[in-house]
Formats: structure tokens, sequence, C-alpha cells
């Protein structure tokens, strides 16, 4: 019996109490103990309600610790039941443990007019800089609409910190491990014209390309445990919070979409191949900077001052990628400042690639009236001028545009953040620049090869220049073009290459540069001895 049961049992045994003879009046004293010890009755079961769900609870969160899945969906069917069979008062029930948090509230369907919920873990703050809730739910009016009249419905809401129990297949990662489920007793609700609008607060740049809402739709997929499916639900990103806009109660969450489907393994290999060859490659543009500038005579020819600038391009590149991931736990300024290097420094280096290709098509294709004013000065202004003021430009403008970008593991957990840009559109704009410049220097190499092929005379000596042209044009710039092939089968194949080929890059280009400057003294030796 419950306390409403109780108080109206009262109320009746009142109303009697006038009408009793005074014949009966010896039974009066029994009657009323009767009556008391209902009403004691009555106020005490909802506690020992309370008592099993606070026991549920307790379960369910060490079975989230421990990680055992099938424990946890037992724990997590008694704790909905026990919830279900509560006796709210007009403020709800309210439970909550270190990993779980339940609210029971019931409602009425002629006199419901929506309701708000938050999480209680920052509610409870009190001052004046209160922290936001981690989540929130806000139900529509809607949700009681085609029930009878005066019919009264429990509204359960459940929060879980913790994913092991909603792993699928693929154990993809959700937001801040945040997991929040909604329903009503014994009542299916789906397709509300008005949804249901859940709230997921965080501290990251996310839109569309790397989260978004989803449920949980148990026994679904091919190992029966479950999977997360985005239909009926609509993704809004706003500044800090992520809004899912659903039709239908049940558990949401937020999806992290893995931009790159890497294992960890992976990851860790292609960490440090990537690192051992910038290390190589920075160090080998040093070394032939050195040479050239200041233990040999000043190079005066505008080639090899353009293949000098390319090479301290590069030797930035690799010095500030070298710098990116250590920097990535130290400040937010400093990790700014390590991205706005890493990412100028590649714009300059792909602008430098770009006047490599334009020098050797005036030289090898255009040939005559090559004659520029300020030739060198003017590449300078645009491979070097320009994305330092586009850098500069971001840094005033959009400084968040720089910062901590963390790559994604197939598993979710084991991550590895850099220095890197934070912002969709810059690396789109950044893709988009690259590609032009590839684009230029794919047709310059295809016009050279075209000249090549016409050449009739000292067959051996074309060879030599295919070899020339060939190497110093591919390490300039067409390695770079196997981003674009990052899909499908292709992924895993294309990182490894693309990672050894670029890395790599410093050191090739200083091998084939010493190659053709002892490949010209020697030929200029032998027509001096002649």
């Amino acid at each position: 019996m419950d306390s409403l049961g109780s108080s109206r049992l009262l109320t009746k045994a009142l109303l009697l109490l006038p009408c009793a003879g005074a014949e009966k009046s010896a039974e009066m004293p029994t009657l009323l103990l009767t009556i008391l010890v209902l009403c004691l009755a009555g106020s005490v079961l909802p506690y020992e309600g309370r008592e099993t769900i606070q026991s549920c609870m307790q379960h369910l969160d060490k079975g989230l610790e421990q990680g055992n899945r099938q424990y946890n969906w037992d724990r997590l069917n008694q704790l909905e039941q026990a919830l279900a069979r509560s006796k709210p008062g007009k403020e709800g029930c309210h439970f909550q443990t270190s990993l779980v948090e339940a609210h029971v509230y019931s409602v009425m369907s002629d006199s419901f007019k929506g309701l708000n919920l938050s999480s209680s873990a920052q509610a409870k703050n009190k001052g004046r800089n209160k922290a936001k809730p981690k989540h929130a739910i806000r139900f529509p009016m809607e949700l009681m609409q085609g029930m009878r009249e005066r019919e009264e419905h429990k509204l359960i809401c459940i929060y879980i910190h913790s994913p092991s129990i909603f792993l699928d297949e693929q154990n993809s990662s959700v937001l801040n491990n945040h997991i929040l489920g909604a329903f009503l007793q014994n009542r299916t609700v789906t397709g509300l014209r008005r949804p249901v609008e859940i709230q997921f607060w965080h501290d990251m740049v996310l839109d569309a390309s790397n989260a978004t809402c989803v449920f949980w739709v148990p026994g679904a997929g091919a190992g029966r445990a479950g999977s997360w499916s985005r239909a009926g639900c609509k993704t809004q990103h706003r500044e800090g919070t992520v809004v899912c806009l659903c039709s239908h109660l049940t558990y949401f969450a937020v999806l992290m979409i893995q931009a790159q489907n890497l294992s960890q393994p992976v990851l860790e290999s292609l960490t440090y191949i990537s690192t051992v060859g910038c290390s190589i490659s920075a160090a080998a543009t040093f070394c032939t900077l050195l040479l050239c500038c200041f233990f040999r005579r000043r190079p005066k020819d505008t080639t090899t001052r353009i293949h000098m600038n390319l090479l301290a391009a590069l030797f930035l590149l690799n010095g500030s990628f070298l710098l990116s991931k250590p920097l990535a736990t130290s400040t937010k300024w400093l990790c700014q400042a390590a991205a706005a290097l890493l990412h100028g420094s590649l714009l300059c280096s792909l602008a430098w690639m770009g006047a490599e290709a334009f020098h050797l098509y005036l030289l090898l294709v255009k040939v005559y009236n090559i004659y520029i004013q300020h030739y060198l000065l003017k590449l300078c202004l645009f491979a070097w001028g320009l994305p330092t003021l586009a850098v500069m430009a971001v840094l005033i403008f959009s400084g968040e545009t720089y910062g901590c970008h963390a790559i994604n593991t197939t598993d979710g957990y084991q991550n590895m953040n850099m220095c890197w840009l934070t912002s969709p559109l810059a690396h789109f704009v950044t893709l988009c620049y690259a590609g032009l410049i590839l684009l230029f220097n794919t047709l310059v190499l295809v016009a050279v090869v075209v000249m090549l092929r016409r050449i009739k005379c000292q067959k051996g000596q074309a060879r030599r220049d295919w070899a020339t042209v060939l190497g110093l044009t591919c390490l300039l710039g067409t390695t770079w073009g196997l981003a674009f092939f990052s899909f499908g089968v292709l992924l895993i194949p294309q990182l490894y290459l693309f990672t050894i080929l670029n890395s790599l890059q410093g050191l090739f280009i200083c091998l084939w540069y010493i190659t053709t400057y002892r490949r010209s003294r020697s030929s200029s030796d032998s027509s001096t001895s002649r």
C-alpha cells in the first residue's frame, strides 16, 4: 500500500467515526490502532523502494567500473524496473552515484506543460561562478498528446557517465562518455512532431564532420550487442554545446566520428616514422644550408638560391612538426604559436615547391624571353610573404583556429595530440591551396616530359635530363598528392607511403643537390682541362 492509499483510508475512517454507535465505542481503540499502522506502513514502503533503487544503482556503478557488459545490462534493466515501481512526490525522486544519475517524475497527461531537466552534479554548486551542467533534456508538451485525460505516467531519466554498456562492434566513442536515457513507463514514444531536445556541453572544437547525435538500438548489428543509429535525430552545433533533436525516447549520446580509421599500433608506427624522418630531414637541410652559405662561396645563380629557400622552408617545416607534439601539453598560447609556425612553414614549403616548378618551366620549356625584373625578390614575396600574412591574419582575427588537435584511433581512448589547425574551414582552405600548387606542378611535369620526348640528339644526355627533371619535380610536389588518396583500402598504405616520402623529402633534396653540384663541378673541370 502506498502513502496515497493509506491517506484515503484514513480519510474514509475519520468520516465514519461520527456514525459509529455508542455500543461500539469499545472497538474504537482497535480501529484507530489499525489505521495508525496502515499509515505508518504507507510512509515506510516508499523508503524501502528508495533503498532498492540505491542498491541497484550501486551494483550498476560497480559493474561500470569493472566493464562486465552483460552484468551491467542486467543491472540496468533492474534499475529501470525499480524506478518504474517507485512513488515520486511532487518534486520527483532523485538518485545519484559516481557514474549513474536517475530521476523519476509523476506527470498527468492533461496538465503536462513540458519539462526541463539538467544534471544535478553542478546544480548543487552555489555561488556567483556557478558551472554549467554537463547535459540537459527538454521535453515538449506534445509528449503527452494522444493519452487519456487525467492519466498518470512516470517519466524516467537515467544519466550514465560511462560507455562500457553501450559499445558497438567498432567500439565507437561518445562525447565525454555521457549517455542520456529517457522513457515513459509502459509506453513507447515515437514520431514526435516537436522533438525532444538533448544538450551536451563540451570544451572541444566539434562540428558535423567529427560529432553527430545518435541513439542506441539494442540487439542490432552482427554481434547482437547493439549499435548506434542516427535515424530520427538531428544535430545542431553551437558554441560549446551539441544539441540533439530527436523524435522519440531512448538512450542518446553524441558519437565521435573517426576522421581516420587508425588503430593504436598504426598510429604509433606512423608517429615513429614521421619523427625519425623529419629529424633526418631537418639535420640534412641544416647541414646543406651551412655548407652552401658559410663554408663555401655564397651562391649567386638564381636556381641555387631558389633551392636554398626551399631547403630553409623544409627545415622550418620539419622543426615545427617535431615541436608540435610535445608542445600540445603545454600552455594554450604556446601551442597556438607552434601550430601557427607549423601551418606557416607548410604554406611556405608548398609555395617554394610551386616556385621551383615555375622556374623549371621557364628554364626548360619557355627558354626564350624569360628575363623578369627583380625575379628572386618577387618569388620571395610570393613564397614567404603571402603565407606569413595569411598566418598573421588568422592569429589576429581568429586565434582559436590554432590549438591542440586530437588524432583519434579506432578504440576512441588512445589518442595523439599535436598543435595544429582546429577549424575544418582552415583545413579545407589549406587543402585547396596545396591542391592548386600540386596541379600546377603536375602540368609543368607533363610539359617537361613532352619536351624531353622531342629531343632527338644525345640519347644518353636525354636520359640524364629525364632523371634530373623527374627526380626534382616528384620530390617537390608529386608525393604530397598522396594526401588526396586517403580513402577505403588505400588509407593505410597511402599513409605509410605519404609519411615515409614526405618526412624524408628534405634528405632527398639534399642528396639530389649534392649530386647535381658534383656533376656540374666535374663537367666544368673536364671542359677546363680540354
